[in-house]
């Protein structure tokens, strides 16, 4: 039954890292005709209104929580769902879908620092030769292959954006799986999404130039479509599943998905008929090998080592 169970999280968290990495391809559809903070906005009113109407359905009993808990839920809902957000598709909207996607692998490692930092203890050396590797995947694509950009710090704005994103989004990850032993999954989404809601729609009345309900309806059905797969399989199955992988795995464990978010949204982009450069799966590879290599260095050494004598 365990082993069914673990099977079933990891089919879940597969979905989740799919629907987010087809994310990034679908949203650049839509902001051709929609700016990033209407395109949040409408993200998470669609998401807010599915799991509310889910949890109408199954008359579930909401959870008593003191007023310190509700503070920190809300608090790391505005920065890693509502800022997050807003960082990410502003990112996307100046950049490729690819560069977004490969820049966001890095979350897995960066959530392994963070995770080794509260708990005080060093990460191996295996795990920081993994960290250089891919953080030069990641540099290849940026820079487009120019280490001049780099010594010139001549980054897309764009790719500079989602990396603030991605720190942004491995705070949360971490801070999901100390919240995950007093809240269930359905009740932290839609705070979370109901938070970042709250985020945007302020930045919105700061910057008054927004226009949400005006832009949606100046979609085409295309693109409406395009945004409802974003609410729904882009928002909720993709927070609920990687919740629930945050609670049965922890945090580091379901980070580790993250690999597999640009091989889904280049391979989306390229169904969509998006353009995929050299440079980009050249560092899609690098990063892959870069995540991967602890794992890897652990199978050989497991293979190296000798074999008892059997009876």
């Amino acid at each position: 039954m365990k082993q069914q169970s673990t099977f079933i999280t990891i089919l879940l968290l597969l979905i989740s890292v799919f629907c987010w990495g087809s994310v990034f391809p679908v949203s650049k559809v839509v902001l051709e005709h929609m700016s990033q903070n209407s395109l949040v906005v409408w993200r998470f009113s669609i998401a807010a209104f599915c799991l509310v109407l889910y949890l109408l359905l199954k008359a579930e009993r909401w959870p008593k929580l003191t007023l310190q808990q509700y503070a920190w839920l809300i608090g790391i809902s505005l920065i890693g769902v509502g800022g997050f957000n807003l960082l990410l598709f502003t990112g996307v909207k100046h950049t490729t879908a690819t560069n977004g996607a490969l820049v966001m692998a890095l979350s897995p490692l960066v959530t392994l620092l963070m995770v080794s930092a509260m708990s005080r203890k060093w990460i191996s050396r295996a795990q920081a030769f993994s960290l250089m590797i891919g953080l030069a995947g990641v540099l290849l694509v940026i820079t487009k292959g120019s280490w001049q950009a780099l010594l010139q710090f001549e980054f897309n704005q764009g790719d500079i954006t989602i990396i603030t994103a991605m720190l942004l989004w491995s705070a949360y990850t971490t801070a999901s799986q100390k919240m995950s032993h007093w809240l269930p999954v359905l009740p932290f989404t839609l705070i979370s999404m109901l938070s970042g809601d709250a985020f945007i729609l302020a930045a919105n009345s700061l910057q008054g130039d927004i226009h949400p309900i005006t832009e949606l309806l100046n979609l085409s059905l295309n693109e409406l479509l395009a945004m409802l797969y974003i609410g729904v399989f882009g928002t909720v199955v993709g927070y609920l599943f990687f919740l629930n992988g945050v609670q049965k795995l922890g945090s580091a464990s379901a980070a580790l998905f993250f690999n597999l978010i640009p091989v889904f949204a280049a391979l989306t982009a390229v169904m969509m008929g998006q353009e995929v450069t050299a440079i980009q799966l050249t560092g899609m590879a690098i990063v892959m090998l870069g995540l991967m290599l602890p794992q890897l260095l652990k199978m050989i050494r497991q293979r190296s080592e000798p074999q008892g004598c059997g009876a």
